[in-house]
């Protein structure tokens, strides 16, 4: 038996040796994958907001930006007289149009502006009298393509 052990103890370990050498190793446990979010979507570009009148000024002043440098309702005989509309919104077209009348809608003056706004904007109408205005009651009117969308009522003092 002494034989046998000798060679049986090598041969049974080379054969466990060799065997764990041959098991095949199980696969490194699978990282799970991120998660692919969907990358934001691109904001529509906003609509433009609609057109609309949202000031009417009148004073004898105005700036470089159009705007009435000081508001008021009382203007002397040989003042010129202001009127700032300002707008918000887009439209391809509008017809801006400033009616001043006297008293009792007697008509003093009218001019129209075609604008075309992409946003806020300023547009300035006036009116004067190298001669003096009459002293009374006047009112400007501004329109929109025919409809009345702002007024302011003033007075001339003499």
């Amino acid at each position: 038996m002494r034989v046998f052990r000798r060679t049986a103890v090598p041969a049974v370990l080379s054969l466990v040796v060799f065997a764990a050498g041959c098991q095949q190793s199980a696969p490194p446990a699978a990282r799970p994958s991120p998660v692919a979010t969907p990358a934001p979507a691109a904001a529509a570009p906003a609509a433009p907001a609609p057109f609309k009148v949202a000031a009417l000024e009148v004073g004898k002043e105005i700036g470089a930006n159009k705007r009435v440098t000081s508001p008021t309702t009382s203007f002397g005989a040989n003042d010129t007289i202001y009127a700032s509309v300002s707008t918000e919104g887009a439209s391809p077209s509008v017809a801006l149009k400033a009616r001043w009348t006297y008293q009792d809608g007697q008509l003093v003056d009218e001019s129209e502006q075609k604008i075309a706004p992409t946003g806020p904007a300023v547009t300035e109408f006036h009116v004067s009298k190298p001669s003096g205005w009459p002293a009374g009651k006047y009112k400007v009117e501004i329109s929109a393509n025919g409809a009345v969308v702002a007024s302011r009522d003033f007075e001339v003092t003499g």
